[in-house]
């Protein structure tokens, strides 16, 4: 099994360019795949291979930026890598609210342990907010979560100021998958007034993965940002697949439904793909078919958990479309 390793940390970086080329020398050094997100407010990143690989970049990252504490750090595994490569990217910001005024270590709301979290959201007077995007929220979430119908981290601004004039005097616990959207957003609403702000330490990662058994209250798979698609309340691989055009998780009926062609397009995007995209994915499908035929895998393919050659058809998707990061 191969450790997978999502770590995050809102701090001031004074020149992140040149951590870039530092950061990216050393997780090549310890045979690192993933992708790490810099910029002026901290970084961002997942991260997979050795226990002692992983555990050396941390230690490094702590040791340059003088951090106060270790670096909390979500750890699962995986039978294959989830990444193809590794990469250090610049950025506005790690995590992209479209408000990198914003900042997260001054202004941050409450960490609350996944230990406590129950006896939070069991207060009727509590705002439950799911601060992941719309396709993520039906994959899984809290029951009674507030869904604020985003396809976009970016798009949640608009949705936290609507709120903002009905509610600014109810208290409010926010929760994301890994802790970082939500840590962002909490600091964005103690911004437009509401005083008391809460925030699931950690992500839904962190809470399946110390609250177990009947004390669970998470309802359904957890959506994650890599070839995992989702994992159950195990941690485990889920039962998702995902679009390789648009990049939706899609359950076994989106799978079945005539609008799905795999590589190409599924119920979600079949009316929204360009025909010049979906002529080359296409084209990719039936390369990859051919290569299926002589029994060869094609350029950059891995068996998926389904048999298919996902990676191939992944490519050309993921230069096309980036999701939000987490």
């Amino acid at each position: 099994m191969i450790n997978v390793v999502s770590f995050y940390r809102f701090v001031d970086i004074g020149a992140p360019d040149t951590l870039r080329e530092q950061l990216h020398e050393i997780c090549i050094a310890e045979q690192l795949l993933g992708t790490v997100l810099l910029a002026n407010e901290g970084f961002n990143g997942t991260l997979a291979g050795s226990t002692a690989g992983v555990a050396a970049v941390l230690a490094w990252l702590g040791r340059h930026l003088a951090l106060d504490a270790a670096i909390d750090a979500r750890w699962t595994e995986a039978a294959t890598p989830p990444f193809r490569r590794m990469r250090v990217k610049v950025k506005p910001e790690i995590v992209t609210l479209g408000r990198p005024d914003i900042r997260p270590q001054r202004n941050a709301g409450q960490h609350v342990s996944p230990a406590a979290w129950n006896k939070l959201i069991e207060d009727p007077d509590m705002l439950i907010i799911d601060t992941r995007n719309h396709y993520e929220i039906e994959v899984g979430t809290f029951p009674g979560a507030v869904d604020p119908a985003t396809d976009s981290f970016r798009q949640f601004p608009e949705f936290a100021e609507k709120l903002a004039a009905r509610h600014r005097d109810q208290p409010v616990a926010m929760f994301c998958t890994g802790g970082i959207r939500c840590e962002k957003a909490s600091a964005l609403m103690r911004d437009l007034g509401f005083s008391t702000v809460y925030q699931l330490q950690g992500g839904v990662l962190n809470y399946l993965q110390e609250v177990d058994g009947e004390d669970n209250r998470w309802s359904g798979e957890c959506f994650v940002f890599d070839s995992r698609v989702a994992v159950d309340r195990d941690l485990s691989e889920g039962g998702y697949e995902q679009c390789h055009a648009c990049r939706r998780p899609l359950s076994s009926a989106d799978v079945a439904s005539p609008d799905y062609r795999e590589g190409v397009s599924c119920p979600h995007c079949v009316n929204q793909i360009a025909k010049e995209r979906a002529g080359r994915l296409e084209e990719r499908r039936r390369q990859v078919k051919l290569a299926r035929a002589r029994g060869e895998m094609h350029i950059g393919a891995r068996p998926q958990k389904n048999g298919r050659c996902g990676e191939s058809l992944r490519s050309d998707a993921e230069k096309a479309t980036r999701q939000d990061q987490e």
